[in-house]
């Protein structure tokens, strides 16, 4: 409604008060289109014998790197669990205690307890801890390659060993 009430004012007000040479004389010329920019981009890119788009294969895997890539792999993991684990307690019979004695009823030993507790603990401890990392580069601290490479290897300390207290609680 509001448009076809400035519509008419825009193209008549605007007119009457400039002049149709004005209006016309200042008009901005519009861009190239994304369609074009993408073609001309490629036929430059085809004239250097350049890839179409770079490849993972190019790039040296660093430690930084792959911690990028874990703390996503994590945060994806993480949020797939927990929705599962709601659903599952939404949606199931019974109750938490029903579905753990027969997990209890194996008698697994206190090693492999301890590894699946260490293996259910890392992925949030890393990325607790990673995020903390993020926050700080946020902040402007720690951007330098020799600090990310140091704050990476830290990150992968406090992952492990606070993983493995939390495995022994």
């Amino acid at each position: 409604m509001a448009a076809l009430l400035w519509r008419p004012a825009g193209r008549y007000g605007l007119r009457g008060r400039l002049g149709p040479q004005l209006c016309i004389r200042h008009a901005v010329p519009l861009g190239t289109s994304a369609k074009e920019d993408k073609e001309r981009c490629r036929n430059k890119n085809a004239g250097l014998n350049r890839p179409i788009s770079p490849y993972i294969t190019i790039h040296s895997w660093s430690l930084p790197m792959a911690m990028s890539i874990s703390h996503r792999a994590t945060g994806i993991a993480l949020s797939a669990g927990v929705s599962l684990f709601g659903l599952s307690a939404l949606l199931l019979p019974g109750t938490f205690e029903s579905y753990l004695e027969p997990v209890k009823a194996l008698c697994l030993g206190p090693v492999l307890i301890h590894s699946a507790k260490f293996a259910l603990a890392f992925p949030l401890m890393f990325h607790t801890w990673n995020g903390i990392q993020h926050l700080m580069w946020d902040l402007g601290r720690g951007l330098t390659t020799q600090q990310v490479t140091r704050s990476a290897v830290a990150v992968l300390v406090l992952s492990v060993l606070s993983s493995a207290g939390l495995a022994a609680l």
